[in-house]
């Protein structure tokens, strides 16, 4: 039977005040409407303060949020990607979990996949804390540092030297590029404390988009090595399948 535009506005709010967030594709598939119908019904809500947009989602407007990182959120590209990325990694973890996430794009759809989770997170990027703080089930530890204001996260000596003191089951880390050579990123800075998450915790998996297959950037993260994963939307060539395969790392797919 349909409802009215009041009817499904109630519902729509009803359900994001009991989840804190909700996801676009899951608001309209549980609705049984079009993207472009819950996108108006978003928007009047978020015209009432009730809810705060994001891309791909909305979340319960209380404690704030993302702030002045709205760029994380409002980013487009390769979004569908995106999502289908987290929603790949929300399906490898496991409640009671702890793990490292790094800051960006990927890994913060990665992060409000994760939301409903009862995990420990560890993270030293200011806007994923935020998500976290608003709206989530987790337990959530945030690395000191110097803030690198591009990306909203914390990096240099302090961060470092905070995660080496820390354990994780997974760390979850975003690039900038995947070479044969093995993962890069866009400056020394963010490859330091990546090195350091991998380090310190049981396994690794880079996230990434089909875009980053097959391109360089700045600094060389890290080298293939054992229980190093990445997880992309795009089909690595045999040379980056062999390469990593000879070093113990591992390409998974959600293509």
């Amino acid at each position: 039977m349909a409802i009215s535009n009041k009817q499904r506005l109630d519902l729509v709010e009803a359900y994001i005040r009991e989840h804190k967030y909700a996801d676009l594709h899951d608001l309209a598939e549980k609705f049984e409407t079009s993207l472009s119908t819950i996108r108006r019904t978003l928007n009047d809500l978020e015209a009432s303060g009730i809810i705060r947009r994001h891309h791909g989602g909305a979340s319960l407007i209380e404690n704030g949020g993302a702030g002045g990182y709205d760029f994380i959120t409002q980013d487009d590209s390769h979004a569908e990607e995106k999502r289908r990325l987290a929603a790949a990694v929300r399906d490898q973890v496991e409640d009671g979990m702890t793990l490292f996430i790094d800051g960006g794009t990927t890994t913060y759809a990665v992060a409000k996949a994760l939301l409903e989770r009862r995990l420990i997170l560890i993270t030293n990027s200011l806007p994923i804390a935020a998500l976290l703080n608003e709206v989530s089930n987790c337990e959530t530890i945030v690395t000191g540092g110097t803030l690198y204001n591009r990306l909203g996260v914390l990096c240099g000596h302090t961060c470092e030297a905070t995660i080496e003191e820390m354990h994780a089951d997974l760390a979850i880390l975003g690039c900038a590029g995947i070479t044969a050579e093995g993962v890069w990123n866009s400056n020394n800075l963010l490859a330091g404390y990546q090195r350091k998450m991998v380090q310190s915790a049981d396994s690794t998996l880079f996230v990434a988009d089909a875009s980053k297959l097959g391109r360089r950037a700045l600094a060389l993260s890290l080298r293939y090595q054992p229980r190093l994963h990445v997880l992309s939307t795009g089909d690595p060539s045999p040379q980056l399948q062999e390469e990593a395969a000879a070093r113990g790392s591992s390409f998974l797919s959600c293509s």
